[in-house]
């Protein structure tokens, strides 16, 4: 028992890492005149083999998909992978990776009030407090990207990540009968099946073909992300889920803010402030408050 929660906190701390490294590999492709959907649609194919062999490859005779199922997971992945994707790369043009994550750390306080307002959910105190917490966090975070640059680039691309947020929390309020009948790893794999071929047909309409053509490290930066930022902390969180149940596997999910505030100063020069700090303690400490039972 207690190996087993040794490797769960151990693959929990994986997903953690890697998805707190998906804004840093971002910023770094960025620099080489890349934009976003053409990133997103690298990222999307170089995670594709692995996706389509959990997504189709294992499937099981009595797990099949009616054409409901196909159209619930189309509109899931949509906004799971393809929509909140391609905000969230849209507005790290804008702000730092730190202040990007804890924009989408808030996503389970959004969760809550979708549930709230269109699912007939009660809303506890506790609730209430965690949502204060994570948005006065957000608002300290503000006052730092402020200080730093142009604060309409600042309002813009918070807005534009807010909005992947939202998509990401819709994405999670809706995948649960999904979840339910063909489990977590396959559910996640055929939402990012819909969304690749999506974000592909975009990038088609969007972009020349010659768009593809990209100086070499964008490639590297865009691998990196599919492998480390895509496949395997996703795979890794549906494990350490199986492992140590949702709650605990969150509580080791809340080390990603520091960890992109602490990525981003290395590997991206960018300044680190008490506001900052004092914000991303704020949004940590709301997820807590709703993520315990």
């Amino acid at each position: 028992m207690e190996k087993a929660n040794s490797w769960g906190i151990l693959l929990a701390l994986t997903a953690a890492l890697g998805f707190s490294m998906k804004a840093i590999f971002i910023k770094l492709a960025y620099p080489y005149g890349v934009d976003a959907i053409t990133l997103l649609a690298l990222r999307m194919a170089f995670a594709l083999p692995a996706f389509l062999w959990v997504g189709l490859a294992r499937r099981h005779p009595d797990a099949a998909l009616s054409a409901g199922d196909w159209a619930r997971v189309g509109i899931l992945g949509c906004l799971g992978y393809y929509g909140a994707s391609l905000l969230d790369f849209m507005g790290l043009q804008y702000i730092s990776a730190g202040l990007e994550r804890l924009i989408l750390f808030t996503y389970p306080t959004l969760t809550i009030l979708i549930g709230v307002l269109f699912q007939g959910k009660a809303f506890s105190r506790r609730e209430l407090v965690a949502i204060v917490l994570c948005y006065a966090g957000i608002g300290f975070a503000f006052v730092h990207d402020l200080g730093l640059g142009e604060p309409r680039d600042v309002l813009i691309g918070g807005a534009l990540v807010f909005a992947s947020s939202v998509a990401y929390a819709l994405y999670l309020s809706g995948s649960g009968p999904m979840i339910a009948k063909l489990g977590a790893m396959r559910f996640s794999a055929l939402a990012m099946l819909v969304s690749t071929a999506v974000t592909l047909l975009h990038f088609g309409f969007a972009q020349p073909l010659t768009a593809i053509l990209q100086p070499l490290p964008v490639y590297g930066w865009s691998l990196a992300m599919a492998v480390f930022s895509t496949v395997i902390p996703v795979f890794a969180l549906s494990a350490a889920i199986r492992q140590l149940g949702a709650g605990r596997t969150s509580l080791y999910g809340m080390v990603g803010p520091m960890l992109t505030i602490g990525f981003g100063w290395w590997l991206l020069d960018e300044q680190i402030s008490m506001p900052q700090l004092a914000g991303a303690a704020l949004v940590v400490a709301g997820v807590l408050v709703v993520s315990r039972k």
